[in-house]
């Protein structure tokens, strides 16, 4: 199907993005890198996505996701839904302002997956996340970040050396796992985009997690979330029990399983309002070592019952209390 100009995704993604996303085993265990290179060409009416790169390491799932030649498939481009006709990707996925939510199967990799692509507000980073399914059942994921390059300026000295630099830091950076601060006090906070199930803005609303560690696996939480007619305040303790982690009262329960740097929770909220939320908070600035904090790219599907209300995304910042 031909359009006569790329949809508002399409030009937001376009350029040749470079990352070197870890890929993760069903529990949460680092087995290596996937080095990609992602772009995508509206050429003739049509829109062409093409993938290259390949897998160092990967353990027991080498053999699934390591192949011998690049992806490439098409795109019907549009503002509403983006379709993947293959070969290599069936699917679709849905745009809410920067960021995407796709469902799809590749017949390669022989995997169902859920990819979480979120341009944040500088337009050259985007946190890239893909959950792998074997039915119902999650059998490992990529995740990590790209950085973009658009035209011959990715051969300019400079632009070469900051993608060598973006990708030896997440070389370093790929396998820290996920953690909160420990024993200091302090929020996040930050202004989020709130889009609606239909696609349309809905404004921005303000965002403040205040964590006050009980102890070195256990954090209260006190949220608050004011604007776009999402507004909630709630508090809940959250406790980590290696690469999971649980949401346990009094405002919200549910549990969470993280891969590396990004996790991704489920919970409800219980003041009888039928409420939930699905999400991925990726620690932007983690590093090895007994640290954590700094920026959180989050993302947040919220549902009424089990039907999509709202898409809240953005970037939160830390401050120590």
């Amino acid at each position: 199907m031909s359009a006569p100009a790329p949809s508002a995704w399409q030009r937001r993604i376009t350029g040749e993005w470079h990352g070197r996303p870890s890929l993760f085993d069903a529990t949460g265990t680092w087995c290596g890198f996937e080095d990609i290179r992602r772009s995508s060409a509206f050429e003739d009416g049509g829109t062409v996505y093409r993938m290259d790169g390949g897998l160092e390491g990967g353990g027991p799932l080498a053999g699934r996701f390591r192949l011998a030649a690049p992806f490439a498939f098409a795109v019907t481009d549009a503002d509403d839904n983006r379709i993947y006709h293959g070969p290599d990707f069936h699917g679709t996925g849905q745009p809410y302002g920067s960021f995407v939510d796709a469902h799809y199967y590749g017949p390669g990799w022989q995997v169902d997956l859920n990819t979480w692509n979120h341009v944040l507000p500088d337009g050259e980073t985007q946190v890239y996340s893909s959950v792998l399914y074997q039915g119902w059942t999650v059998v490992g994921c990529f995740n990590g970040l790209y950085r973009r390059t658009i035209g011959a300026g990715a051969d300019d000295p400079a632009t070469r050396a900051a993608i060598d630099a973006h990708l030896a830091a997440e070389t370093r950076s790929g396998p820290v796992p996920w953690i909160l601060p420990t024993k200091r006090s302090g929020a996040f906070r930050g202004t989020c985009e709130v889009w609606g199930a239909d696609q349309k803005p809905l404004g921005t609303v303000e965002v403040e997690d205040r964590l006050t560690p009980l102890d070195l696996l256990r954090t209260e939480h006190r949220v608050r979330w004011t604007g776009a007619g999402v507004d909630r305040a709630f508090t809940v303790v959250r406790r980590r029990d290696g690469t999971r982690e649980f949401w346990e009262g009094p405002g919200a329960w549910g549990n969470a399983q993280a891969f590396g740097r990004a996790n991704y929770p489920v919970w409800h909220f219980t003041d009888g309002d039928v409420h939930k939320v699905k999400g991925r908070e990726f620690a932007l600035d983690a590093t090895p070592g007994m640290t954590a904090s700094g920026r959180l790219a989050v993302t947040w599907e919220l549902f009424g019952g089990n039907v999509l209300a709202a898409v809240v995304h953005g970037v939160l910042g830390w401050e120590e209390t």
